[in-house]
């Protein structure tokens, strides 16, 4: 399968690209980015990476994780009672895992986003505690009008998603039940006959260069007919960060920013490719063609 990245070029997003072994190479050599070394990734990565002292990287988290005073406790609070950690689920860095990429274009149809949907994340007792366990559905769901299904993976198949009403918001919206220290991955699966871009993001940061998640920013492309299974958070050009099941304390969110109010929740914005209709040749259209009669009744 073809894996793209995408950076701005004069109004056009070029995408990075790289071929498993089951596909054919190529791309765009774009000056100063690495060509992939190998054939065997499983994203398709866009561009907004960090770079110098901002840079994500396994030093870094390291550091984070390790450092006793990353609370930011003050002098005058050493002796202060501790902090009641938030029970449930979120997100921290989990091993590192080989992504390299390469490139091509993509123009979006629209400013906007074709659709916008979101999964919200718990272990059994937190979903327990926000009725969300009302009706288990399929793990792999459609979204943005049909054009995309999506669902959240563990590491043996998709994780129990259940669809639920919450009075908080007024609406239905979709769960998922992890475990902590448990690894998982977003599974991106086109259906449609355009190229998708999607923008992804974990507790409110952006998947791609962990600042402040917006629709705005650019994403990962899935070609036509494809399916990609984005597996964690981007730390270069040739890698990515597990996403892993954490305490809120432990999270990404909570390491970089200290912001822990959007825990809990995968976002995904979906992009269509200008001047191709998504629904051109959809399975409806061909069921048409199939079952037209050569000799029609009279009506």
């Amino acid at each position: 399968m073809k894996m793209r990245w995408l950076i701005p070029v004069t109004g056009l997003l070029v995408w990075m690209m790289n071929s498993c072994a089951s596909s054919g190479g190529g791309g765009v050599a774009i000056p100063d980015v690495p060509k992939a070394s190998g054939r065997s990734v499983t994203d398709i990565v866009t561009g907004g990476l960090r770079s110098g002292e901002s840079a994500i990287n396994r030093n870094g988290i390291d550091a984070l994780l390790n450092n006793p005073n990353r609370s930011g406790v003050k002098a005058d609070e050493a002796f202060a009672p501790p902090r009641k950690e938030r029970p449930g689920l979120a997100t921290t860095f989990g091993e590192s895992l080989k992504s390299p990429m390469t490139s091509t274009a993509f123009q979006r149809a629209t400013p906007k986003p074709y659709g916008v949907d979101a999964i919200y994340y718990n272990d059994r007792e937190g979903l327990k505690a926000m009725g969300a366990l009302d009706s288990r559905i399929s793990g792999l769901q459609t979204t943005a009008g049909g054009v995309m299904e999506w669902g959240i993976k563990g590491g043996f198949g998709f994780l129990p998603t259940y669809y639920s009403y919450t009075s908080s918001s007024g609406q239905y919206r979709r769960f998922v039940e992890g475990s902590h220290n448990g690894r998982y991955s977003i599974v991106l699966k086109n259906v449609c006959k355009s190229p998708l871009q999607v923008v992804l993001s974990v507790d409110g940061l952006d998947v791609i260069d962990g600042k402040p998640a917006s629709v705005t920013k650019r994403g990962y492309v899935v070609p036509a007919g494809e399916t990609l299974e984005v597996k964690g958070y981007r730390t270069g050009y040739d890698s990515v960060a597990a996403f892993k099941f954490s305490t809120v304390s432990n999270s990404y969110a909570n390491l970089s920013r200290g912001d822990t109010r959007n825990v809990g929740v995968v976002g995904l914005a979906v992009y269509t490719c200008k001047g191709i209709d998504p629904w051109t040749w959809m399975p409806g259209e061909i069921q048409k063609r199939e079952t037209a009669s050569p000799f029609a009744a009279a009506p």
